[in-house]
């Protein structure tokens, strides 16, 4: 490193240590080795294990200690007890019914990683219990499921966490990406691209028995009561080349029931970054849930569905994905940046300034203002202040330092409350076919009952939120 101060492309992430190491702040050692400490050790329970739940608990078992599991397929329950029993060397109990979890008081936070239609339920509902939660993004499947768990987190005032990972892995990038745009370094952002991906044309998906192995009724839960319907066979290149499921576990993102496609999947974390970084700078740890620049107008540019929609909205076959497969959506912000989300192009996001523009994902960030930082770096504490402490492990560690020092995780549910509205109302105005005007205040479409029907969904009898 050219200086102490000084932060170029080839050191960023050892100057993100050495700053944080020297600063003491956020996540100190000190803690990170207490985590070790049977006595420092938090106790967690997942619920929902296919995928990221999976995911998350074992990237979590280095700072916390899995008392149970949770799941309605009890092949997957089996498995993961058996497998997070030779992580951790001692068995954690299994639960096909949630609640049984929420009811232990050994327990201090549960990780929600369930399909989409189940978090509001399962979070509010861990929070009055006296959990705290951390849960996988989207967090919602409406936007005023995002008002009431804000309204019961601040109730209860339990730290809350969103799996918006971006925000402290993938070595940095993201932080990165937000602190070049932070230093004007493409000077006046004017516009900001998120590549999400699209998805393919659905094939017809015949209704067939529900697996001995699946409580399908609860898995179904709040959504409305349906047939089960899979793929009778793999298929290469499709889905993986894994079973193609219609309503459960490997498809639940590509049915509006249950997610909202690409938009809600991929766009939860792109918009989330694209939004952080155009919003006015945070004030340090303790003020995360600052308010995001918000959008004023979502303009679906040009779309296509594989499946055809009535006026009102709602798709006229249920034998097949109803989720947009291509969409180029137009959002004009309140800040006058132009917001773009598409399938077209490599996933990531393209910032664009009236001085440059560059690309960050997952894999890399590139372009001229990133190489100009060989001769240019950005202070050391750059990446520091925009994460408002050195940045962790990983997104779990962040979380449990949030819980002990009771201030809000990097993740907060206001600030991912507020770009989430984008990408739903993304996919109303594609479900519509028309540009939808927001109310960033009211959290309304203006003069539009029917797109504001959309905005909430009625739980099904037996499956309301327990308060």
């Amino acid at each position: 490193m050219k200086n102490n101060q000084q932060l170029t492309r080839r050191t960023f992430v050892q100057g993100t240590i050495a700053a944080g190491l020297a600063t003491g702040g956020f996540l100190s050692t000190e803690r990170v080795f207490g985590y070790q400490s049977p006595n420092e050790r938090p106790v967690f329970a997942t619920i929902g294990l296919r995928n990221q739940g999976v995911a998350i608990t074992n990237k979590s078992t280095k700072f916390a200690d899995f008392a149970a599991l949770a799941d309605v397929d009890s092949k997957v329950l089996g498995k993961n007890v058996i497998d997070l029993e030779k992580r951790q060397n001692k068995k954690p109990d299994s639960y096909s019914d949630y609640r049984k979890i929420l009811d232990r008081k050994d327990i201090d936070a549960v990780m929600i990683a369930t399909p989409d239609h189940w978090h509001t339920k399962i979070a509010v509902e861990a929070m009055l219990a006296g959990k705290d939660v951390y849960c996988e993004k989207p967090l919602t499947l409406t936007i005023d499921e995002g008002k009431l768990i804000e309204k019961i987190k601040a109730k209860t005032g339990r730290t809350f966490q969103v799996g918006t990972m971006q925000r402290t892995e993938c070595n940095d990038r993201f932080l990165q990406a937000v602190a070049l745009v932070r230093a004007g370094r493409i000077g006046e952002v004017k516009r900001v691209t998120c590549g999400i991906g699209g998805f393919r044309p659905s094939p017809t998906i015949p209704e067939a028995p529900v697996p001995s192995e699946l409580d399908w009724d609860t898995w179904l839960g709040p959504a409305p009561k349906v047939p089960y319907r899979a793929l009778p066979e793999m298929r290469k290149g499709y889905g993986g080349g894994v079973p193609l499921y219609s309503n459960c576990h490997y498809a639940f993102r590509n049915w509006h029931a249950y997610s909202g496609g690409k938009l809600t999947d991929w766009g939860a974390h792109h918009v989330d970054i694209a939004c952080w970084a155009i919003s006015p700078q945070n004030k340090g740890a303790n003020d995360r849930a600052s308010v995001q620049v918000r959008a004023k107008k979502i303009t679906p540019v040009n779309y296509q569905f594989d499946v055809e929609y009535d006026k009102e909205g709602y798709p006229l076959v249920d034998d097949k994905y109803d989720i947009a497969i291509k969409y180029n959506i137009k959002v004009d912000m309140l800040n006058g940046v132009e917001l773009l989300i598409t399938n077209e192009g490599d996933n990531g996001i393209l910032f664009e300034g009236t001085k440059g523009r560059f690309f960050v994902n997952r894999g890399k960030i590139v372009g001229k203002p990133v190489e100009d930082l060989e001769n240019n770096p950005l202070p050391a504490n750059a990446v520091v202040d925009v994460y408002g402490g050195p940045v962790p492990e990983n997104h779990t560690l962040n979380f449990i330092e949030a819980i002990k020092n009771k201030v809000e995780p990097i993740s907060d549910v206001a600030t991912h409350n507020q770009m989430l509205e984008i990408c739903h109302l993304s996919n109303i105005a594609m479900r519509l076919g028309r540009p939808l005007n927001w109310d960033a205040d009211s959290r309304s479409v203006i003069g539009d009952d029917q797109a504001n029907s959309f905005l909430a969904r009625e739980s099904r009898k037996g499956f309301e939120i327990n308060m």
